[in-house]
This record gives structure tokens, C-alpha cells and sequence, in this order.
């Protein structure tokens, strides 16, 4: 043992020593960070695989040389200096006694016993989730599912770095379009059930609000049941459940739509065609809400009259997840085009005339519409929906037709087999699923229920009468003998051999007879060559975290390790239906609660609940809970939300979805809330007020030194304080939601806590609360969840996007208490500092009292337009030729760009950055002294793909060089991302919109 302490020792100081000589022998802070500067481990005997090292970009050296740089000689100086000490909390809240890390193989081996604890049933519960087939080519061997090159870019905001996932999301929509029989669809949303509220809302927005009557079928799903509840209330919605052909009949005058589910939760398979044009004499719409693998042999909605067309794409290749997250659909008809919510992808073309694909319809998003959006939808479930879009590219319309043959095959054959055993279906028509009436043959249902358990399998729980069963692409014809034989021992009886295929059980009316999904892209790539070189190409066109840093202000664009993404694709995890019985879950559960656990000491809350599935979602769900308060305590006509003019877009239009009112308070020119304008509004309508909305630090980049006095008023005058969590990476460890004053507050998990944005989803916003609201956490039909007053579902499944939830779960558990509180402080750090090197040559919008900003910093372009004609765009693509993406432009002020680095770049990157920035500044400044001209300059021709640079010597224009295009800085030569197309031109693509694959016409003319 001596010996041993001896080798500690020893080890230790050669590490000193060898960190010391690379410290002299680095000449300036720009050479890349070698391994022995990583922290020395304590002995021989600590883990060597921490992951604070990996995860912090900066190391010892880089932090002293950038606190330097800002005249500081410690973190504390400088964080004192940029956090108000009247907010500070104690280092002890947040650390490694409150919250222990793990090393990489400690979180393996953890997650191993949570996986094990999960019991490997196969469920048939069916209700809208399918045990889905990932093929191989998708998951693994091209990785979209894992490939950090699809999961690490943003919201694809500047199209002519992101056309691999443009034309993909394309693929999305074109395939919805084709199987729904739509005109339009957009390129995903949340989940089926938020997507039917939208439909819902849709309904209601095109009677100009005034018919409030929405009929539901009662064959529809109940979990989305229960989130059209939820909507509903803001609204003042009245929801009629029944069965809608009688329900149709009876409120004709008042009603503003109807929805059916294609095939229904029972499995039945009804003619909707006389109801669509009793809804439509009527004046309302028709929202159906429907399965894409049944649409290959059902007549699709688009063809009987539907006006709306929505579902859950899941089974097209994305696993269970324990409920998502899952890319929802969503299409109608042309004249609803405008009204749409989500993210919409559209044709049009460069300054070339090059075909290209952009976001379109862009006026139509919250931070333009703010309080009279009807919808608080801003992303998507890009990576889910480019899975989906990759199974139909794969499979192709034969592959899919054989796959609904096979599952619908096998259905009929289980139907023929069980009711030989003396059950009765109760559905003669059906797709995958059926409903069996026990009676006659078994005792009870439950005595099903047993004998499936004795094999490990789930069916679906509708009564003590009736069991469900549905089955799927991975269901073989062996699974269902041992279907037939659960059915058989529970009615004690002898099953006989599986009999041969029956006719179909679709009626001849509602068969499908339409061709769909012609377009070469769905009938090309079937082989898997062909296909991984499909997505390698889509995937070349696209910058990501793989290239670049990505500073998008408000986004928290870090590093999404490998690490915490592992655990993702476990079957053990991955294959659980979201209704599966608790006891078969445990493993997901204590993840969850630990999980939840964890958020609430981050936060300083009492509780918390992980369903909302967006941050936007979470803004919703935290002032749904907050109405439900103030009602419990007879006041719910409290209706006022005062937000302030800075407030993110979604925040106006989540208040108004809750049934708010907003009031708009005032900011300084400064920039700081005013306090008096906020503490006039807050008492001229304390009678009514409900909350405040405010984010912190502020989207201006600041934290303000009057937080806790704006949410002392709010609370003297009877409203509650929402505090969003757009920004908690700048607090962590620093201060909480709590100690500022908040009542509730959302969190980004896809920003703070490292879960990948994924090209524009998916995401999480779960929320924490205050004790006294912690009984109105958001409840759940099926599985139980929330508070005892819960308020009703807010997501079709328990926990939302459960599956990703383990990203922030190993996140978390893998940099501890002291990790979390590292990366928030050198966040800040890494911020200001390039605020300091980017000083004279833009101009900073905002700063605190002792010249800091917080995580992100605002810059302001104005002076650029006044003197050279150069606006905010021209900065961004020309940033793309530097081979970054740019920071977010042009939010919250039009004329500034908002940059946030992230704890996760060293300073190598960060120095790249603002070399760009100094470089362009001079090509500016050019401009400025007419050594460029203002109407042909590199800024305004930007971005300048290979395309351009190799134009021939005749057609080369410009009043600059190639060199200077395209490699204004040396190191470009070395790393260079071209962008894919030429500046694209935005108003041509909303004139002209085309949101669909091109046609084989189309594809030989290009």
C-alpha cells in the first residue's frame, strides 16, 4: 500500500510537471488544447473519463488567458462582476454533495441497471403507437438517428447551409401530401394529440371564433381527448363527445368542425364521406385524424372530404420511445394553407435562378404575430420526420403497400383464429387492430391480461368485457400463434394451426384505388447502397455542430455528447410502449424521478413535470397551471399577462392559447424592464391580474438588477411570476428561477441540458413550480401523472418525449453539481469575452453596470445600412463563406445579430469567430470608403458557393476576386463548408409556393 500511495504521488506530480511544460511551451492562447491540460485526476485510482473536460471547451489556460483579457484575476471576480449578488446563491446548492457526477463508464453502468429494470414485454396496446422497424441503413450503418451531422444542426433558418434537411423535410412533406390525399402539409409538429388541438383551433379560427361547438368521435383517442380538454378551456371551445354522426345532426348551427380517427381507437374503419358534407353545410371543417400505413390501402381523407388531415408518423421507422418523441403530421386543404401551424418547407431558387428550398410562409410565426398567433408553435421534429421521410424513400410505395398487406394479413388471420375460440370482434372492418368482446370465452378480461403477461405481452386495457389488440410491421407469423394461443389458454380451450390468409376486411368502398408517392425520389434509392449514398449526400450540404460553432443567440447551440446519447437506442429503452404497466417500466420511472429531482435543485422549485414537449409547450403548460390556481382559489377571472415588448414570440401567443389576456410593459433604452410602467400596469389591473412573463437573464443578453422587484410587485398585486427558462444556462449554480422571484419557470432541455436539436426538433420544456402549484401539475388519462388538482394532459404520452429525456438525464449526472456550475460560469465567460474582442469594431447593444453581458451578447448593425446600404442579412451570408453559421438575426431587435457562444467551444473557435467577424468588418468598412460599391459587393453577392467561384473568366463580374469570395481567411484553405446554392431568394418562393418533391418531369428538366 505504501508503494502504491507512493505511485499516486509521483503520478500526480509528473502530471503538474507535464501540464506546467506545455503551458511554456504554448506560444498563444490559439494553438489547440493538448490532453495533458485536462484537470489532473486526484490519484492513480480516480476515473480517468470525467466528463466535465469533454464537455467544457476552454481549458485552465484558455479561462486564465480570457479573465485576463477582461481584467479579471479569478472566475469569482468576474462572475460577481456579471451576476447581481442580490440573486446569488449558495455555491452548496448546486454541487457535487447535491448532485454527485459520474464518469462516462459510472453513467454506463447506472443506465444498465435502469435498463434492466424496464421488462421486456412486446406490447399490442396499440392507441396510436406502433413497435416500429428502424431499417438498419437509417439507424446505424448512415446514422440519422446517430449521426451527430443530422442531430447537431439547428432550425434550418439560413437555407443555403441546410439543403440536405430542406430537401428531406421535403420528402416529409411530399409523402404526407401523397398518402392524405392533402393539398398541403407542413414538415411535422409535436405529437398526434397537440396536432389534433391545432386542427381543433384551426376550426374555430375559421368561423372568426364565433362557432364554438368542436364535435369529437368517441372513437378517438383518448389521450388526445384529454389535450383537446386542455386546449379547449383557453379558447372557450366546448367539446362534445359522442358519436359524431348523431352529434352532426344535433348541433348544426353551432358547430365549427369535427373529429373522426381513421381507422378509430377500436380499430373500425367507417365511411366519413355524408358527415364531411354535413360539417361543411354547416360551416365548420372536417379534422380527421388517421394512420399513414392504413392510408397505403385505405381511401385516403383527402379523397371523402376532409379538410384537415393529421396523425403520428412514427411507424414509419422511429421507435416507441415510451411515447416519443414521435414527428406528428399534419396537412390540409390549399385554402387553409395560411392558417397552418408548424414549420412549412417550400421550393424556390437561388440568384442564379437555382432550384432551392427555404422555410416558408415565415410571417406567419409567433415572433411576428406574438398575441394574435391562435397556435404558440416554433419547431418541429425535424429529426424524426426526416426519419420518417428516409422509410418511405427506402421502402417506396410497392414496399409499403407489401408491409400494410402483411400487417393488415395477419390481422384477418388473428381475427379468424380467436373467434374459432368462442370470442367475438366487434370491429367486421379494420386495418391492425381488434377489438375482442370476451364473454362466451373467457371469465373476464383480465383473465386475458394474465395469460399474456405469462409470455410478455401487453394487450390493450378497455374493460372487464373487451381486450384490444394491434399489430404492427415487426409483428411474424409466430407472434401471432402465441397471440392466438394467450386467447386460447384463457378461455381453456386448445388452439388449432394458423389458418391461410383471408379476404380483406377494408369495405370495397374504402379500399384505396389512387396512385401514390410517384416521385422519383421514393422510387430510386431501395437498395442500401443506393440509400447511404443518398443520406451521405443530403447530409454533405448541411453545417452543423461537426463543422462549426453555431452562436445562435437564445438557442444554446453546445455540444451534444456522444456519451449521454448512448443510452438512446437501447431496446430496453427504446421499444417500451408509452402505456405499458408501471411495474414493466421501472427502470424509465426512476430515471424520470431522478431526473425531476435533479431539475428541481437546478431550479430552487418543489416539483416538476417532464410532459410538455417543446419549450413553447412548457410556457403553455406553466401558465395553464397557473389559471388553475388562481381558479382553485376563486379566482379565475384573473385573465391579465403582463409580458414585456423584449419577450421571446411565444410568449404572448402561449398566454393567449391559456385563455390571457396580454398587456405589453415597457423596456428602458437600456434595455432593462421598466419597473414603473410594469408597477402602473400591474396595480391598474390587479383586480384581474393572473401572471407576469419574463425571461431571465433578459433576451437583451443582461441580467437585470431588478428582477426580484418586478416579481415583488407582480405578487403584491395577486399575480404569479413566470419566469422563462430560455436562458437557465446562464444560472446554473450562479442563481435559480426561485430566488428571482419566479413561481413557475420551463427549461429547454434541448438547450440547456445538451439534448440535440435535430435540424428543428425534437425538444422537451419541462416545468418546475413553487410548492402551493405543484397539485396542478399537468395530469394524464392513461397513465397517472401530476398533482392531485392536475390539470388535464398537455401531451398525448405521460412523460412526452421520454425517450430523450435520458440525454439530460446522463448530461446532468455526468458533469454533477460542480460541472453544471463550471459550464454556466465559463458560458459567461466565453460570451464576454468575445463581446471584448469584438468591441470597436461592432457596436454592443447592451451591457450591465460593470460593462458585462450574460451568456450572449447583442450587437447592432443599424449604422452599416445608413452608411454602406449593408443590412443584417448581408453580415449572416457572408458568414457562411467563413464557414459559420450565423448568430440569430435580426430578434429581438431587427437590425442586431444576438451571439451565443456556449460553454462548449474553446477559445480556438471562439478567436475563429471573431476573426470573422474583424474580417468582414473591414470588408465593410470598404464598402464605407467606396473602395467597393455598394450595389456588387462580397457582402451583398454572398453566400458564394462552388458554383460561382467556378463561373468561367467571362462570366466572373465581380469586383473582387475568387481568393477573396471564398477564402478571405488562410484558414480556410485547410476547412472550408460550402454552402450549397447562392442566396436564395425569399419573396419568389412565398409567391410562388410550391412545398412538394419535384415530379419526374421536373426532376429530367434540371
Amino acid at each position: 500500500m505504501a508503494a502504491l500511495r507512493c505511485a499516486v504521488r509521483v503520478s500526480a506530480h509528473t502530471t503538474q510537471l507535464r501540464a506546467g511544460a506545455l503551458a511554456v511551451s504554448r506560444h498563444g492562447h490559439k494553438k489547440r488544447r493538448c490532453f495533458a491540460t485536462a484537470t489532473s485526476p486526484s490519484s492513480l485510482l480516480s476515473a480517468l473519463d470525467t466528463f466535465q473536460d469533454r464537455h467544457v471547451g476552454p481549458d485552465g489556460s484558455e479561462v486564465k488567458h480570457m479573465l485576463s483579457a477582461l481584467g479579471y484575476e479569478s472566475m469569482d471576480a468576474f462572475v460577481d462582476a456579471t451576476v447581481p449578488s442580490k440573486i446569488r446563491v449558495a455555491s452548496s446548492s448546486v454541487s457535487n454533495d447535491s448532485i454527485a457526477a459520474l464518469s462516462e463508464s459510472e453513467l454506463y453502468k447506472r443506465a444498465r441497471e435502469l435498463a434492466k429494470a424496464n421488462k421486456p414485454f412486446k406490447s399490442y396496446i396499440g392507441m396510436g403507437y406502433h413497435n416500429a422497424v428502424v431499417p438498419p441503413v437509417i439507424l446505424r450503418t448512415a446514422q440519422i438517428m446517430e449521426s451527430p451531422a443530422w442531430y447537431t444542426p439547428y432550425t434550418p433558418y439560413q437555407p443555403e447551409i441546410a439543403q440536405g434537411r430542406l430537401e428531406s423535410l421535403v420528402n416529409y412533406q411530399t409523402m404526407i401530401m401523397s398518402l392524405t390525399a392533402m393539398d398541403i402539409a407542413n414538415a411535422s409538429l409535436l405529437d398526434e394529440a397537440t396536432a389534433a388541438a391545432e386542427g381543433m383551433v384551426m376550426a374555430f379560427a375559421s368561423t372568426n371564433q364565433k362557432k364554438r361547438v368542436f364535435l369529437v368521435d368517441e372513437g378517438v383517442l383518448p389521450q388526445t381527448m384529454a389535450v383537446l380538454q386542455t386546449r379547449a378551456k383557453g379558447f372557450g371551445i366546448q367539446l362534445v363527445v359522442g358519436d359524431v354522426f348523431s352529434l352532426a345532426k344535433d348541433n348544426s348551427t353551432e358547430i365549427c368542425g369535427a373529429l373522426v380517427q381513421y381507422p378509430d381507437v377500436n380499430g373500425s374503419v367507417f365511411e366519413y364521406g355524408q358527415l364531411a358534407e354535413t360539417i361543411h353545410k354547416a360551416g365548420g371543417l372536417v379534422v380527421c385524424a388517421t394512420d399513414l400505413l392504413a392510408l397505403t390501402m385505405l381511401k385516403p381523407p383527402g379523397e371523402w372530404g376532409a379538410d384537415i388531415v393529421l396523425g403520428n408518423s412514427a411507424r414509419f421507422g422511429v421507435p416507441a420511445g415510451y411515447g416519443g418523441p414521435h414527428g406528428a403530421f399534419f396537412s390540409c386543404t390549399d385554402k387553409l394553407k395560411r392558417k397552418m401551424p408548424g414549420r412549412l418547407i417550400g421550393r424556390s431558387k437561388d440568384v442564379y435562378g437555382k432550384p432551392a428550398y427555404r422555410l416558408a410562409l415565415q410571417t406567419r410565426e409567433q415572433h411576428i404575430r406574438r398575441e394574435k398567433a391562435t397556435s404558440n408553435i416554433c419547431t418541429a421534429q425535424a429529426l424524426l420526420a426526416n426519419m420518417a421521410a428516409m422509410y418511405a424513400v427506402y421502402h417506396g410505395p410497392v414496399g409499403l403497400r407489401r408491409i400494410a398487406e402483411k400487417v393488415h394479413t395477419l390481422a384477418s388471420i388473428l381475427k379468424s383464429e380467436v373467434e374459432a375460440l368462442g370470442y367475438k370482434a366487434i370491429n367486421s372492418s379494420f386495418f391492425d387492430t381488434l377489438t375482442f368482446e370476451v364473454n362466451g370465452a373467457a371469465p373476464n378480461a383480465e383473465t386475458v391480461h394474465d395469460a399474456a403477461a405469462k409470455v410478455n405481452v401487453n394487450l390493450r386495457r378497455i374493460d372487464e368485457k373487451h381486450v384490444g389488440v394491434t399489430l404492427d410491421e415487426s409483428v411474424s407469423k409466430e407472434d401471432v400463434e402465441t397471440l392466438v394461443q394467450v386467447f386460447a389458454s384463457a378461455a381453456s380451450k386448445e388452439r388449432s394451426s394458423v389458418t391461410a390468409p383471408v379476404s380483406s376486411a377494408i369495405p370495397q368502398t374504402l379500399q384505396r384505388t389512387s396512385e401514390y408517392l410517384p416521385h422519383p425520389v421514393f422510387n430510386t434509392h431501395h437498395s442500401e447502397t443506393e440509400m447511404l449514398r443518398y443520406i451521405y449526400h443530403l447530409q454533405s450540404k448541411d453545417l452543423g455542430l461537426v463543422h462549426a460553432m453555431i452562436p445562435l443567440g437564445s438557442c444554446t447551440m453546445k455540444l451534444n455528447s456522444t456519451s449521454s446519447m448512448i443510452p438512446l437506442t437501447w431496446p430496453e429503452f427504446c421499444n417500451v410502449h408509452p402505456f405499458a404497466p408501471t411495474d414493466q417500466v421501472k427502470g424509465y420511472v426512476e430515471m424520470i424521478k431522478e431526473l425531476e429531482s435533479d431539475l428541481c435543485k437546478i431550479t430552487g422549485f418543489h416539483a416538476c413535470s417532464v410532459q410538455p414537449n417543446s419549450g413553447a409547450a412548457g410556457e403553455y403548460a406553466g401558465l395553464s397551471v397557473i389559471k388553475a390556481y388562481h381558479e382553485s382559489r376563486g379566482e379565475g377571472h384573473r385573465d391579465i399577462c403582463l409580458i414585456p415588448v423584449s419577450a421571446h414570440g411565444t410568449n404572448p401567443a402561449s398566454a393567449v392559447m391559456a385563455g390571457l389576456k396580454v398587456v405589453p410593459v415597457k423596456t428602458h433604452p437600456d434595455g432593462n424592464l421598466d419597473l414603473e410602467d410594469l408597477r402602473a400596469k400591474a396595480e391598474k389591473h390587479k383586480d384581474n391580474l393572473a401572471a407576469f412573463m419574463i425571461t431571465y437573464p433578459s433576451t437583451f443578453g443582461v441580467f437585470e438588477d431588478g428582477v426580484q422587484d418586478a416579481c415583488k410587485i407582480i405578487h403584491e398585486n395577486g399575480g404569479q411570476v413566470y419566469l422563462d427558462g430560455a436562458n437557465l444556462n446562464a444560472q446554473i449554480g450562479l442563481t435559480n428561477p426561485a430566488t428571482c422571484g419566479g413561481d413557475v419557470c420551463h427549461m429547454n432541455l434541448h438547450k440547456t441540458f445538451a439534448i440535440p436539436h435535430g435540424g428543428g426538433g425534437p425538444g422537451v420544456g419541462p416545468i418546475c413550480v413553487a410548492e402551493h402549484l405543484a397539485p396542478f401539475l399537468p395530469s394524464h388519462p392513461i397513465v397517472p401523472t401530476g398533482g392531485d388538482k392536475g390539470i388535464s394532459a398537455v401531451a398525448a404520452a405521460p412523460y412526452g418525449s421520454a425517450s430523450i429525456l435520458l440525454i439530460s438525464w446522463a448530461y446532468i449526472k455526468m458533469l454533477g453539481g460542480d460541472g453544471l456550475s463550471a459550464a454556466s460560469a465559463v458560458a459567461l465567460l466565453n460570451a464576454n469575452y468575445m463581446a471584448h474582442r469584438l468591441s470597436g469594431h461592432y457596436t454592443l447593444r447592451y451591457k450591465n453596470g460593470n460593462g458585462r453581458v450574460a451568456h450572449e451578447l447583442l450587437i447592432d448593425l443599424a449604422d452599416f445600412e445608413k452608411a454602406a446600404g449593408l443590412k443584417v442579412t448581408d453580415f449572416a451570408k457572408r458568414l457562411q463563406d467563413y464557414g459559420f453559421h450565423p448568430p440569430t438575426c435580426s430578434w429581438p431587435i431587427s437590425t442586431c445579430m444576438l451571439i451565443e457562444p456556449t460553454e462548449s467551444e474553446p477559445l480556438e473557435e471562439i478567436d475563429r469567430f471573431c476573426d470573422a467577424m474583424i474580417q468582414i468588418r473591414r470588408e465593410a468598412e470598404d464598402i464605407i470608403t467606396g473602395k467597393q460599391p455598394k450595389d456588387s459587393n462580397v457582402l451583398k453577392n454572398a453566400p458564394h458557393p462552388v458554383s460561382v467561384i467556378a463561373l468561367p473568366d467571362d462570366q466572373w463580374n465581380r469586383p473582387y476576386s475568387r481568393q477573396t469570395a471564398a477564402f478571405p481567411m488562410p484558414w480556410l484553405m485547410e476547412r472550408k463548408f460550402w454552402p450549397t446554392v447562392s442566396r436564395i431568394d425569399d419573396a419568389y418562393g412565398d409567391l410562388n409556393l410550391i412545398c412538394d418533391c419535384p415530379s419526374v418531369e421536373e426532376t429530367a428538366a434540371h
